[in-house]
């Protein structure tokens, strides 16, 4: 998800692969794919620099080791004395 602002200054998050298409003409229009439209108080720029960030974010969380998984043993070599 990624936070945006609503012209009255309400924050809302969306889902960006949800996102068809983004208006700039003047105001930054979001338009999902259900044909639902959101006017946001940032740039066309912004909104894109938004859904990058989100993807990789995504891609880190995902080449993870998962949490739930058990932990491997540590192996521990005595010291050459």
């Amino acid at each position: 998800m990624i936070v945006v602002t609503r012209l009255n200054g309400t924050q809302f998050a969306i889902n960006p692969d949800l996102i068809e298409r983004i208006h700039e003409n003047p105001d930054t229009t979001l338009v999902t794919v259900d044909g639902a439209k959101y006017i946001v108080t940032e740039s066309m720029s912004d909104v894109i620099h938004k859904i990058a960030s989100f993807r990789a974010r995504v891609l880190v969380l995902a080449s993870e080791p998962h949490r739930d998984e058990p932990a491997q043993p540590v192996r521990i070599h005595p010291r050459d004395n």
